[in-house]
This record gives C-alpha cells, structure tokens and sequence, in this order.
C-alpha cells in the first residue's frame, strides 16, 4: 500500500451512511483513515470537499437509490469543482462498474474490504485526477491497516468479524462482504481496553455473523476462541459495564454463547436473533439451516439460562413460494416467542441470488397485506412489552443530551431509550430510574428513590 500523501488546508468530509450498523462502524473508520490527511467532519455534503456515500446492497432499489444522490451531489461537484465523490459499501462492491459508467463525476468506487486504501486513492484522484475503482477482496486483513479506533461517548462500536459463509438465497452479503472472517481476540482486547480508556461504558461486538466468530487465541495462535470466550474475556476489564453483540445466526447460537447470558452480569438480556420465517418450506428455500423448532429450542435455552431475556428480529414476507399457509406458520412463531423489537419487509430480489430466479414470485399487493398484518402484531407486541417496563426500576447508561433543559437520554438493557430529568455531568455514568411513562418510541422514568439525590448532584 503506498504511503499516503497529505492534502494542504484543511478539509472537510462528509459521510453519508445506509443501512446496518457494521456500516456506521466502517464509516467511523473511514473518517479515520482519512483524517491524517486533514479532513475533518462536515455537517452537509454542502459544506464538504469531499462526500462518501457509504451504501447497503440489502434492500430494494438499493443501487438507483445511490443514483438519485448522486444526481443531487452532482451540481455540488460542478460549482466547488474540486469536491471528491466517493461510493463506498455493498453497493461499490456489487455494481462498481456500472456505478464509474453511469455517473463519470464519481472520483472513487470501493469495496467495504478496501477503505483501509482511501488515502492512496484519495491522493491519486486529488493529484492526478484519476478515476479509482478498487473493489478487490484483498490478501491482508484490513483491520491491520487501521488505526485504533476512539471512543465517541460512552457507547462504541467494535467489529470482530466479517463476512459470511451461509448464502441465504435471499441475501448479497457473502458476494459483497466475502467469506467469513473472525479478527484475533488480542487485537480485539487491545482495542476494546482503549475504547474504555477513552471513556466508553457500553460495547457492541459486530459482525454480519457475529456468534460465528472464531478469532486466534492469545497465547496459542494454533487455537481459537469462540465469541463466548471472548465476551468473558471482556467481562474482565476494569470500566466495561455492557456488552452486546450484533448480527447473530441461530444455526451459531451454541450452549456456550447461551450459558454466558446466564453468567456474565456485563452481557445484555437483550439478543437480535433473526429466523426471517416461521414456515419449515420457507426456512429450507432460504437455505437457512435451522427449523422453526431449533428456533424454538435455541429460544427455550435463552430464556432457562436468563429470565429477563428478550428477543428482536427479522422478518421477510413474500418469499418466492410462500403460501397463506407458510404465512400463517409465521404469525403463529411470532405469537408464540413475543418480540419486543423487529425488522420486517417484504421480500425484493436481490441480482444475483438465488431468490431471484425461483417460482413462483408473490405479488406485490400479496406481499404487502401480508407485511402488513405482520407489523400489527409485532407492533402490538411491542407496545404491550414497553407498557409493562411501567412501574419498574431499571439501570440505564445516560448516553447523551435529550430535547428538553435538565433532560438527559439513557439506554435501557433492551436499547429503549429512556427520558430522565438529571445533571448533565452524570452524562456516561448509570442511573437507576422508575420507568412512569410511555411514549411512542420511548419510555419516560424519574430517578428511583434509593439515589434520588444524584439526580441534582
């Protein structure tokens, strides 16, 4: 990798991010990589010398998506003249070729595996006026490229693993994030120990299959550790108060993982566990790899090993071949577990996969009725779960400012965000609060009794 040359003046960056939270972590490491070569952070792709559009491959219409933003960041380009655009992601990675044909004004196309490169390929648009495409699965891990990553608050993301080996016939990841990669656990534990040191309280272990992670060993390379190894290792560091992991898999959801939810005060009772369908036929056309009874069992498992366990998924109605009976095999899973979170959609194909050749395709007006009688329920579900956090004391992390003066907003152990009256210095610190009251996305909660005086210290 060349060395990277730095820009005169500085500039500024402006990051635009779609989709999963894997892609909020890449782009906080883009803007990384980059600020040694004096870009700073802007607020509007107005303000900037440069624009990445860091894009998602997931849903419908992804791609002409990005298209219609660029169209909007065009004349931006044509008045400042020396702005640099960039499209970043799952989308580069998949149509990077047709992204440089159809919109020539775009400087740089990359892989989500390469971002570690953006200096160089920064320097060489900036100097030489060079159309960059760089969307190759390279050799080196691009974590070893990477600087340390700083805490922004007391909330991090940390990314253990990439990739996925599952090819789900629905799903683009494998094509355009590889085959599965897990990051060694020192390199893991040296970052996790420096996110605390800068003042980060709470964890979110990432990875488009997270509870596959089978990163080296510390001390015998030979040797790997699961990612419940790993979560226990982390229960040891001085600062760390939460821990959580995101994207799991139910075909990776050992008795191991389980049973540190039972013994690990620091992990979260709260697991995104996605099934997608609650239709056997439908599992198996997905190339899922479990049953609705594995899921059910994996469930059971959760729930002995914690009490306090809940549950959020994904769903995708619609799937090539899905018939009112598959359908009504969801609703009953979804009656059956209770999920006080989810994402749900109707199934889009998706170039590529499999999916997108199977019969027969379910129509659009099918799809949607079916999506929509999906959301009352799990809309109800969740409502019904947040009106019974009324009346319960909670410890929540204080995360930031809310709308209102004196009013600060922290995360419950299920993500809620929860409103309080405080002192703005106890900003990262954790509160224990009576939850009184439900808003549409929020819950509202008064300092319990036992610290009530904290709550003006």
């Amino acid at each position: 990798m060349a060395d990277a040359v730095e820009l005169p003046g500085r500039k500024k960056l402006f990051i635009k991010t779609y989709g999963c939270q894997m892609n909020v972590y890449d782009s906080a490491r883009m803007a990384d990589v980059l600020a040694p070569l004096g870009y700073g952070p802007a607020e509007t792709a107005e303000d900037a010398d440069m624009v990445i559009l860091n894009t998602c491959h997931i849903r419908e219409k992804a791609a002409e998506k990005v298209f219609s933003d660029l169209g909007r960041i065009r004349p931006l380009k044509q008045t400042k003249g020396t702005m640099i655009i960039a499209v970043a992601g799952c989308v580069a990675q998949a149509e990077g070729a047709e992204i440089m044909a159809r919109a020539p004004f775009v400087d740089i196309v990359l892989g989500p595996q390469t971002y570690h490169r953006l200096p160089e390929m920064v320097a060489r648009a900036a100097r030489a006026g060079e159309h960059v495409l760089d969307t190759e699965f390279p050799a080196e891990p691009k974590f070893d490229f990477l600087p340390a990553p700083k805490a922004d608050g007391p909330t991090a993301f940390l990314s253990i693993q990439e990739g996925c080996d599952k090819f789900c016939t629905f799903c683009v990841v494998p094509y355009t994030r590889g085959a599965e990669y897990s990051r060694p656990a020192a390199d893991i534990l040296r970052e996790a120990r420096g996110l605390v040191a800068g003042g980060a309280r709470e964890i979110t272990l990432l990875g488009q299959n997270v509870n596959a992670y089978h990163g080296a060993d510390p001390r015998e390379s030979t040797r790997s550790w699961n990612l419940a190894r790993l979560i226990r290792a982390l229960a040891e560091i001085d600062g760390l108060w939460r821990i959580r992991y995101t994207t799991s898999h139910p075909r990776d959801m050992d008795d191991d993982l389980i049973a540190a939810h039972g013994d690990v005060p620091q992990l979260m009772p709260f697991l995104h566990l996605p099934v997608q369908s609650g239709s056997d036929k439908i599992l198996a056309a997905m190339n899922r790899g479990h049953t609705r009874d594995d899921y059910r069992r994996i469930v059971d498992k959760l729930r002995h090993a914690r009490t306090d366990m809940a549950l959020s998924s994904d769903f995708i109605t619609g799937y090539p071949g899905e018939t009112d009976q598959d359908f009504g095999d969801t609703l009953e899973l979804v009656n059956e577990i209770g999920f006080v979170q989810s994402f749900s959609f109707n199934y889009s194909p998706r170039p590529g996969t499999p999916a997108a050749m199977m019969k027969p395709q379910v129509s659009d007006a099918v799809k949607t009725e079916r999506l929509h009688l999906l959301q009352q329920i799990l809309d109800a579900q969740l409502r019904t779960f947040n009106t019974s956090c009324v009346g319960k004391t909670f410890d929540i992390l204080l995360t930031n400012a809310g709308r209102y003066p004196g009013q600060l907003v922290g995360r419950s152990p299920y993500l809620q965000a929860v409103h309080v009256m405080a002192d703005p210095q106890l900003l990262g610190t954790i509160a224990t609060v009576t939850v009184v009251s439900v808003e549409a996305y929020s819950l509202g909660a008064v300092w319990a009794r036992e610290n009530t005086s904290a709550a003006s210290a």
